[in-house]
């Protein structure tokens, strides 16, 4: 992309993922300028010769695609609808990307609020945490029109290397949300499997390692996000062997760990959970099995 074809790049909110996202962009052809509330936060970039504007309405009178990585939906709408917000300023045709994770509804809200100035907002939300955004590696998942997209899609390919157009405005966000919830609800799983492992004697360090190790070779949760639909799967499906393989070792090992629990006097209410519902995510017919 050269000089003459790129838009002039605006971020706001350079925290601890705004900061290494604007720092793969500070070699944009048509340039940066950026803004935070901490003049300590602009800097560096400042030291390397990036613009810095004072508001986030200074930043829409010098760039056409903004980007915002800000706290939460307060500060979002502060920084779009304020008295110094993008809104008091910016031309038609400028596209605003909230990064931030807030309301699919607070997304669609201020979407009409930009097109009543003829502003395109997307709702673009990141996966990858602070080390994804130092390495250039996060996902981003955009919620907006097909013109927005194709405007925020080379800058975004700086320090994203997967850039998904997951819809309208709003569809970023609960793509964000539905992947989280696989995130945390592990998260609370591994937690369980913790108290297991500690009431068997065992050293949860050791388990933490094998557990990074597997994920990281068989994908963890993510690894049966294949298929369009989450309806049945009906006989002759392509599906149906690999998903009922994945169910049968699926509840007999959670049997076996409920079997070890209730042994060892812990509680394992996810394991159960899991147990009875496995069958019916993988698109399958429950079976007969009891847990023990």
């Amino acid at each position: 992309m050269t000089t003459e074809s790129a838009p002039r790049l605006g971020y706001i909110g350079l925290g601890n993922m705004g900061a290494p996202m604007a720092r793969r962009l500070v070699d944009w052809p048509a340039g940066l300028v950026v803004c935070d509330a901490r003049a300590s936060a602009t800097e560096k970039f400042a030291a390397e010769g990036v613009a810095v504007a004072e508001t986030p309405a200074e930043v829409a009178t010098r760039a056409s695609v903004i980007s915002v990585t800000v706290r939460d939906d307060t500060q979002v709408r502060d920084v779009l609808t304020g008295p110094q917000g993008i809104l008091s300023t910016a031309p038609a045709g400028t596209v605003v990307a909230v990064h931030s994770t807030i309301a699919d509804s607070t997304a669609i809200e201020l979407a009409a609020d930009c097109a009543r100035h003829g502003v395109d907002l997307v709702d673009a939300p990141v996966s990858g945490g602070a080390p994804g955004a130092k390495q250039g590696r996060l996902a981003v998942m955009v919620g907006g029109s097909e013109a927005a997209f194709e405007a925020v899609r080379s800058p975004f390919a700086r320090w994203a290397d997967l850039v998904v157009h997951a819809g309208p405005v709003g569809a970023g966000t609960r793509m964000k949300l539905a992947r989280n919830l696989v995130h945390f609800v592990a998260f609370a799983a591994a937690a369980e499997a913790a108290r297991l492992a500690e009431a068997a004697g065992l050293d949860i360090r050791r388990l933490g390692e094998v557990v990074r190790h597997s994920d990281a070779v068989t994908g963890g949760p993510g690894a049966i996000l294949w298929r369009a639909s989450t309806t049945r799967l009906a006989d002759g499906d392509p599906w149906l062997p690999i998903m009922s393989h994945v169910r049968d070792l699926g509840e007999k090992d959670l049997a076996l760990a409920l079997d070890l629990g209730a042994r060892l006097g812990t509680e394992l209410p996810l394991a159960r959970l899991g147990f009875e519902h496995l069958a019916e995510g993988l698109g399958l017919p429950t079976t007969d099995r009891s847990s023990t």
